[in-house]
């Protein structure tokens, strides 16, 4: 099966592989200051920030085994957000992202999404090794994270999120799949 075919379901939501056919949708929820709060990347400054990411995970799923799985999160044909996992080098760990559109949250979406590729990760990619980090203050992530089973591993200082010129500290979790 390609990668630009892949779709995950749950439920509720469908995961398709990000595209350029979702430029306004992302750049909605990724140019968003309240949005992206507490992303180390984000907001985008520009459309050209948002099309660069794009263009690069629509190259990605182009590839036999990517490296990095950019998935866009739709409700009710409705794209509210993304989810991600990048590999190590040795296709034994990834670690985990996702962002939701301010205007869903709070309904579990997060966590569906996640737990979607979380599965596919561990069944089809073979992954079992994972890691997800976020700010300290950033409870909601936080949540999707102890509900997936990942455990707070460490809290350390260091964390320079985009929008904040302050030091932060960051939360990294883990989580290992049974074999």
């Amino acid at each position: 099966m390609s990668n630009n075919n892949l779709t995950l379901k749950t439920p509720r939501l469908t995961l398709r592989p990000m595209c350029m056919d979702y430029l306004k949708s992302t750049h909605e929820y990724a140019a968003d200051p309240e949005n992206t709060t507490y992303m180390l990347f984000l907001p985008n400054d520009s459309l050209d920030d948002t099309i660069g990411y794009l263009k690069e995970a629509e190259e990605e799923f182009k590839k036999d085994d990517p490296s990095f799985y950019e998935m866009a999160v739709f409700y009710e044909d409705i794209h509210i957000g993304a989810v991600s996992i990048y590999l190590d080098d040795k296709r034994e760990s990834a670690e985990f992202g996702w962002i939701i559109n301010k205007r869903y949250h709070g309904k579990g979406f997060a966590t569906e999404a996640a737990k979607a590729l979380l599965d596919y990760a561990i069944n089809i990619i073979g992954i079992k090794h994972f890691i997800a980090h976020c700010d300290s203050e950033n409870s909601a992530s936080k949540r999707v994270m102890e509900k997936l089973g990942f455990v707070l591993k460490d809290e350390y200082g260091g964390r320079k999120n985009k929008q904040s010129d302050e030091d932060r500290r960051e939360c990294l979790y883990e989580y290992d799949a049974k074999v």
